[in-house]
This record gives structure tokens, sequence and C-alpha cells, in this order.
């Protein structure tokens, strides 16, 4: 690897860590409003072992970017953009999941590991992820 494609590659992950806490919190947020109907600071403490401290700061900079809206005590929605990452996010997890059971790894190792590489993984991995496990696995699991 040269050095200039590493640098690029350095760039990359960067830019993939600054918006991995944001997709966390949209994806986390869905379920919890398909699951209850209403997301509360305190759930996605619960959900992500974080301070309510933790949480508020990470809503101002959702809010900010307008992936939410709230209003202080009040529940937490997702603005359209913030549904839109959302499904991305959920179904880029799918996928990498699908894709590490269709190598053989273990449901648990499977689950913990799909949580950190969906962040990492460019749109040409993910199809060939996406091609490999359909072919491995079918349609359905």
């Amino acid at each position: 690897m040269t050095r200039r494609s590493n640098k690029s590659a350095h760039s990359r992950v960067r830019a993939d860590h600054a918006s991995e806490i944001a997709e966390d919190y949209v994806e986390a947020i869905a379920a919890i409003l398909v699951e209850k109907e209403i997301c509360r600071v305190i759930d996605l403490a619960r959900e992500f072992q974080v301070s309510h401290v933790t949480v508020n700061r990470t809503i101002s900079r959702l809010q900010r970017d307008e992936f939410v809206t709230t209003t202080p005590y009040g529940p937490i929605e997702l603005t359209p953009k913030g549904r839109r990452l959302a499904q991305a996010s959920r179904r880029r997890h799918e996928i990498v999941l699908r894709f590490l059971k269709a190598l053989g790894v273990s449901d648990a190792t499977a689950i913990q590991d799909s949580e950190g590489i969906e962040h990492h993984v460019s749109g040409e991995t993910l199809q060939a992820m996406e091609k490999f496990a359909a072919k491995r696995l079918g349609s359905g699991e």
C-alpha cells in the first residue's frame, strides 16, 4: 500500500468513527419506538449503559444535525433524515450479520462483531457480503 492510499484509508476510518455514534443512536431509537412507541433518555442510557448526561449530549448533537427532535424532559422522535439513517444502518447491520453467519461464525460472535463492522464497510464490500450470504444461506436464514 502506498503512503497516499494509506492516508486515504485513515481518513475514511476517521469519518466512519464520526458517524458511528449517530448511526447507533438512531438505530436504537427506531427499535425502541417500535417496541415501546416512545423513546426517552433513560431508555437510551439503559441500552448503551451510559449516563443520562452522555445521552443528553449525544441527543443534542443529533438534534443539531437534524436526526432527532425533542424537548426538555420530552420524548425523542426521529426526523425523516433520522429514520432514513436508522433504516440504512439496520440494513447494513443485517447484511453483515448474515454474512458472518454464512461464514460459520457463531450467533453470539456474529451479533457482537457485526456491531463494529457495519460502520466501516464500503458499499462495494457490503454488496459482495450480501451476494455471498444469499448464495450460502439462500433468501431466508
